[in-house]
């Protein structure tokens, strides 16, 4: 029996996994110490409960425990390492590469940090949404002390390639940083084989509770060192202050642990509903675009431009189903989104593309009610629009001259 409405939003948060819930539930109530409380029992509980869960989450992503350091999510741990190895490397230089198609988190950071006198380039990715090795390298200046590139799109599911931009990083010397949010259970993630000096992470994109998050910072060869930008207590080694979430931490370690146990079947499932979703909106609809890299991309995600609709329309006409768009809704406009705009994709376009985002709970059922639900909805959208008749008969709408009344 099909559940309704049908979740398929994975990108933006996922479900808290029962067996998570479960190990989550004693540090509420029993375990209930402050990990940080060195004196007794109650506290040594929870801190061996923190350091279990520390090695869970190294284990994910082949580092040591020690050098993963807790935050409340990947919008700290993004601020953290921008924010912290500019202050920490200033003396060394000045200078920060950004890829264009970031999350905010990232690219916020970098437009703060330019008010401070920092120099950032912001790198432009190719029409997949990919960040060229030619173009970074050709960016790199004496000046440079830090290149933050996403492992995988949030919205578009491209996948930049890692190893080759952690070498070049490795031999130029200059620090890496990744925002890693999307890629972790959906492709290997490895911090040793990409060379990645600094790793953002979160568990509620994993299954795992919201408000708690990590950044990998690498050890040796080299130290990385960052100025930490919340004091009090100087608990996680100084860099992080503040009591830690043992519940949260908790969970997200037991989240982590089950995204290694699913890491060799789980892409592979995804890969074949999403396969399956896309083929069949293809099958029954003209004038669809998949946005993003054809092959390196994500195996649950699926952003399509369905042309000559209006994608808020089209969520509205399928209330059944949870999905998201291309325009992101500011306070004044409806812009169409910047990844889509970075990558070439014209405002008519970005403003008519969905983001399917497939995860752990996702059935066939609720792929094959999506693809009826939607092909329903833009049929009956491009009846009621002109412009899909006008391109149908072969008119190029660039060329027509609109009147105003």
């Amino acid at each position: 029996m099909l559940k309704k409405p049908v979740y398929l939003d994975y990108h933006a948060t996922t479900p808290v996994d029962p067996e998570v819930v479960e190990a989550m539930i004693p540090y509420f109530t029993s375990v209930f110490g402050n990990a940080a409380s060195r004196n007794h029992s109650f506290g040594w509980s929870a801190e061996s409960a923190v350091e279990t869960a520390r090695k869970q989450i190294a284990d994910v992503i082949g580092a040591n425990p020690k050098e993963i350091v807790f935050t409340s999510g990947a919008t700290e741990s993004n601020n953290l390492a921008l924010r912290g190895v500019a202050e920490m490397y200033k003396s060394k230089g000045n200078h920060i590469i950004v890829g264009r198609t970031e999350h905010k988190a990232v690219l916020d950071t970098a437009k703060f940090l330019e008010t401070q006198g920092f120099q950032i380039t912001f790198l432009p990715v190719d029409e997949f949404g990919m960040v060229e090795l030619s173009v970074l390298e050709n960016a790199i200046t004496e000046q440079t002390i830090l290149i933050s590139i996403m492992a995988a799109n949030n919205e578009i599911g491209t996948i930049n390639p890692m190893e080759e931009i952690g070498k070049l990083a490795k031999e130029k010397g200059i620090i890496f940083h990744s925002d890693a949010v999307q890629a972790i259970g959906k492709i290997p993630v490895d911090v040793q084989k990409w060379n990645v000096d600094l790793l953002s992470l979160t568990a509620h994109k994993i299954y795992g509770p919201k408000g708690i998050g990590a950044l990998y910072i690498r050890r040796k060869s080299p130290r990385v060192r960052l100025s930490p930008i919340m004091f009090g207590g100087g608990h996680e080694r100084g860099m992080r202050s503040g009591t830690l979430n043992v519940p949260g931490i908790v969970g997200f370690g037991k989240a982590a642990e089950l995204v290694l146990k699913n890491l060799s079947t789980e892409p592979e499932r995804l890969y074949k509903l999403r396969s399956r979703l896309h083929a069949g909106l293809l099958a029954k609809l003209d004038e669809t675009k998949l946005n993003g890299h054809p092959v390196k991309r994500l195996p649950n995600n699926l952003n399509v431009s369905f042309a000559y609709v209006e994608g808020e329309a089209l969520m509205m006409a399928i209330p059944d189903i949870a999905v998201s768009s291309g325009s992101a809704c500011t306070s004044a406009s409806l812009e169409p989104s910047y990844v889509l705009k970075a990558i070439g994709i014209g405002e008519e376009l970005a403003h008519s593309s969905i983001r399917f985002g497939l995860g752990r709970f996702t059935t066939e059922e609720e792929i094959d009610f999506t693809i009826e639900k939607t092909v329903e909805a833009v049929n009956r959208l491009r009846e009621m629009s002109p412009l899909y008749e006008m391109a149908k008969e072969g008119i190029d709408l660039k060329t027509v001259q609109w009147t105003a009344h």
